[in-house]
C-alpha cells in the first residue's frame, strides 16, 4: 500500500507543472492589451485619406508592376485590387496570427507559396510613397481547398493568383496593400495569362470573397459587393466598390496583352476593386474565473491525496 501511495505522489507531483499552467490567469488578455499598444503605435504613424489609400500616380508612381525578362522590355502587370488603410488593423498586418492578413487571405482560399519556395520572376512596384521600385512582399495562390499543399497544384496546374505591395513608404503611409491579380496558366506554358486574365483573376478573387458570379464585361465603377468569409474562427465582412481613373483601359505597357486581350476587350479594362475589410468575429478566448498562488495549489495537492487514498488502499 506504502508503494502505491507513493508511487502515486510521484505522479502527482510529475503533473504540478501542467495542473499549475491549467489554472494560470487568462493571458489573452494581456495579449491583446499587447497587441493594442503594437498596433496602435503602427497606426498612428499612419495617415489614411477617406479613399483608403494614396494614388501612386500623384507622386510619380505607376499603377503597373514592372516585370522581368519582358517583351518589349519594361511591361508590367495591373495593381487591379486594393485593400483599403481603412480596413482593420489587425487585417493590415502581414502575419497569420490574430487574424492578420494571411488569415485573411486563407479565408477566401488563398495561401502562400508551395513549400515556402517562390517560383518564377519577382516583379517591383512603385506605389508612389517614396520607395521606388520595389520587389512584391510575397506571391499568393489560390490553394484548391487544401491550405498546405494546395499552391503547389497552383504552380504546377495554373490558377488564380497575386502578388502584393504594402503602401508604407515615407511621402504616402496609407498602409493598403496593392494586389496584382490574375489567372496564370500552367508551369509546361511558362505561367502565362489566359486570355482576359488580369479582369477575370481580379473578379474570381472578389467572386471568392463575396459568393457570386462577377460577370467582368457588365462591371463598371459603381459596382459594389459585400461578402463575409471565415478562416481560423475570424470572420471578416469585405465591402467591395470598384473604381476607375486610377489604372487606363488599354492593351499598352501590358505584360502579354497580345494573348491576354480578347473580344475586343483590353488586356486592363482601367478598374481597381477596393477592399474595405473589418473582422467581425473572433474567437472565444477561454477566462479562468479564480486563479491559485504556489502556496494554495499545494493545499489542492494535498486535498487531492487526501480524497484519494481511500480508492488507493482499497
Amino acid at each position: 500500500m506504502g508503494s502505491r501511495m507513493l508511487s502515486f505522489t510521484i505522479i502527482l507531483l510529475c503533473t504540478a507543472p501542467i495542473l499549475s499552467y491549467a489554472v494560470n490567469p487568462d493571458w489573452s488578455a494581456w495579449e491583446r492589451s499587447k497587441w493594442r499598444r503594437s498596433s496602435s503605435s503602427s497606426s498612428s504613424t499612419r495617415n489614411v485619406p477617406p479613399e483608403g489609400y494614396y494614388s501612386p500616380l500623384a507622386a510619380g508612381g505607376s499603377m503597373l508592376t514592372l516585370a522581368q525578362n519582358t517583351w518589349p522590355v519594361g511591361q508590367g502587370e495591373p495593381l487591379n485590387a486594393i485593400i483599403s488603410g481603412n480596413s482593420d488593423e489587425r487585417v493590415l498586418q502581414d502575419k497569420e496570427e490574430d487574424g492578420g492578413l494571411r488569415n485573411y487571405f486563407l479565408s477566401f482560399g488563398f495561401a502562400g507559396e508551395c513549400l515556402g519556395q517562390h517560383v518564377g520572376d519577382h516583379q517591383a512596384a512603385d506605389l508612389g510613397d517614396g520607395r521606388g521600385f520595389h520587389n512584391e512582399t510575397a506571391v499568393i495562390r489560390w490553394n484548391y481547398g487544401d491550405p498546405q499543399l494546395g499552391t503547389c497544384k497552383e504552380t504546377i496546374q495554373g490558377g488564380n493568383h497575386f502578388r502584393y505591395w504594402v503602401q508604407d513608404g515615407p511621402s504616402a503611409n496609407s498602409g493598403a496593400i496593392f494586389m496584382a491579380t490574375s489567372y496564370e496558366k500552367s508551369l509546361d506554358e511558362q505561367h502565362g495569362i489566359v486570355q482576359n486574365g488580369y479582369n477575370l483573376g481580379r473578379d474570381w478573387l472578389v467572386g471568392n470573397i463575396t459568393g457570386n458570379f462577377i460577370d467582368t464585361p457588365n462591371v463598371t465603377d459603381s459596382t459594389t459587393f459585400t461578402g463575409t468569409t471565415s478562416w481560423s474562427n475570424y470572420t471578416y465582412q469585405t465591402d467591395i466598390k470598384y473604381v476607375s481613373g486610377l489604372l487606363q483601359n488599354t492593351n499598352i505597357g501590358i505584360n502579354h496583352n497580345d494573348s491576354v486581350s480578347v473580344n475586343g476587350m483590353n488586356a486592363s479594362d482601367g478598374l481597381v476593386a477596393v477592399l474595405l475589410v473589418k473582422i467581425t468575429e473572433t474567437p472565444q478566448q477561454a477566462s479562468a474565473s479564480w486563479t491559485l498562488s504556489p502556496p494554495q495549489f499545494w493545499q489542492l495537492q494535498l486535498l487531492s491525496l487526501l480524497f484519494l487514498s481511500p480508492l488507493l488502499l482499497s
